[in-house]
């Protein structure tokens, strides 16, 4: 095991929109020091690398020896890859969500990861969002749960559709929620202006009895990341857009209603901060490649039905 003595230096693949906050946030947290950026792309490459001056590479293999740890924010066809690349090198990493497009390549780097006693976390957001761990202990035997994540057109991810692009994130929260295999799933969605779904709907239905009703939407005019969980005498309404939370409990004569005290931080500071953190600790991730692995088993299967449905 790699004892750090000093900062931990790391290192981001992929340096489009959500690569470059990865870098702008990595310069943020302490413990660590970004040393590389890299890209495919030399003139989006170009101007991070002057914006953050830091080394720039077109070739993430450059990286090795120079990084004791990676975020991968690539397109996700090549999350696998890239990924499988540094992990054989011994380099702690970070992937983005998706975690990879098949069950295969997962469980390829999740066996790498732990061949190599290396950390593997994937970047599901949400389990940092504020407001949800400050419901998190107040949610027991979900019964119904109920999610809308919308956005306009993105124009970037559009290598995958809206399952796994933005559905995968209330996916991976329910999962963890529930807590029960899935008995039954009925899926639907449209292509609007991929080839892929850009809208999405997805009913759950759980062993335990619990029903999940999910719908996802890039192409909406309305954002909106919401989910509303319904359990014995409480119903629980959280916005992770807005970082609020509302708490409504069956009283002896009437409903009452708790807005929660939810503090303003960063997700996204927040989940490489404890990335960085496992990395020094050697401590398991909150997300690992074994509880992405889960969430993208049942998102696959979502977009498996939707795909099969409009062949028919």
């Amino acid at each position: 095991m790699i004892l750090f003595m000093d900062k931990i230096r790391v290192g981001v693949i992929g340096t489009g929109h959500l690569g470059s906050i990865h870098a702008r946030v990595y310069r943020e947290i302490p413990g660590c020091s970004l040393v590389a950026i890299c890209d495919t792309n030399s003139k989006v490459l170009d101007l991070v690398s002057k914006e953050l001056k830091v080394q720039g590479y077109t070739d993430h293999r450059k990286l090795y020896g120079e990084v004791d740890a990676v975020s991968i924010a690539t397109p996700t066809k090549m999350h696998f890859k890239v990924a499988a690349d540094f992990l054989n090198n011994k380099i702690h990493t970070l992937v983005e969500k998706p975690f990879t497009p098949t069950l295969q390549e997962a469980d390829s780097l999740i066996k790498i990861a732990q061949d190599n006693g290396l950390i593997l976390q994937v970047g599901h957001i949400e389990r940092f969002n504020s407001a949800f761990s400050a419901t998190k202990k107040i949610i027991k035997d979900p019964k119904f749960i109920e999610c809308h994540r919308l956005s306009s057109f993105p124009n970037r991810s559009l290598d995958v559709g809206a399952v796994l692009d933005i559905m995968i994130h209330d996916i991976d929260i329910i999962l963890g929620l529930v807590n029960s295999p899935v008995e039954r799933m009925e899926s639907v969605g449209v292509n609007v202006l991929t080839d892929f779904e850009d809208i999405a709907n997805a009913r759950l239905t759980f062993k335990n009895g619990c029903v999940a009703n999910l719908t996802a939407s890039r192409v909406s005019d309305e954002a909106m990341r919401k989910i509303r969980i319904f359990q014995e005498n409480t119903y629980i309404s959280l916005d992770y857009k807005n970082a609020q939370a509302v708490v409504y409990r069956k009283g002896l004569f009437k409903i009452t209603k708790e807005n929660l005290p939810i503090e303003k931080e960063q997700p996204l500071q927040k989940e490489l901060a404890s990335f960085i953190e496992c990395v020094t600790q050697n401590k398991e991730p909150l997300v690992s490649g074994k509880v992405a692995r889960e969430a993208l088993d049942c998102a696959l299967k979502i977009q498996n039905q939707i795909w099969q449905k409009n062949k028919s």
